[in-house]
């Protein structure tokens, strides 16, 4: 019976292996899929704006949620870790962009103002939340599951960006 059992220790270890490396060759092809469709975007926005003549500051925030998207993927792929803030930044920017268009086509204030001016003010403190939070409670730091080696920086960003 020890045979089997040592078959099974084998049989087992070799499918996490194998679980394991599909896992992290479908999670880099997707890196790299969404960073390639989030430079598209960007380019094609761009030429957009060059094709018109003229670049508005709706067009400008539209590049900046692109950035933003980007910074995400590279910070994403460097840690293994979603930085929370990063999202919260693309919607503070999206909602700034949905308020700056909504004012410069109506030209008259209403409720909606008001709300999306309230949630953009919700999200800010939801930053002011997750920083306090990060730094009065970093998380515990583990094995880097990539084997990369971490700098300062990298150590810095995930504990104010990462929050379980």
């Amino acid at each position: 019976m020890n045979w089997v059992e040592r078959l099974r220790t084998s049989m087992h270890g070799l499918a996490e292996s194998l679980g394991n490396l599909l896992m992290e060759a479908f999670h880099y092809l997707a890196l790299f899929a969404i960073g390639a469709i989030t430079a598209w975007a960007g380019v094609m926005a761009f030429l957009g704006m060059l094709e018109k003549g003229h670049i508005t500051v709706d067009d400008i925030l539209l590049l900046f949620i692109y950035l933003e998207l980007a910074a995400m993927v590279g910070i994403y792929f460097k840690t293994n870790h979603m930085p929370i803030r990063f999202m919260i930044y693309v919607a503070i920017t999206a909602l700034t962009r949905l308020l700056i268009s909504d004012i410069s086509h109506t030209h008259k204030p209403s409720w909606g103002v008001v709300m999306v001016s309230g949630a953009i003010l919700l999200l800010a403190l939801a930053i002011l939340v997750v920083r306090y939070a990060s730094s009065r409670f970093p998380a515990v730091a583990g094995p880097n599951p990539r084997g990369k080696a971490r700098n300062r920086e990298d150590a810095e960003s995930e504990r104010d960006d990462t929050s379980d």
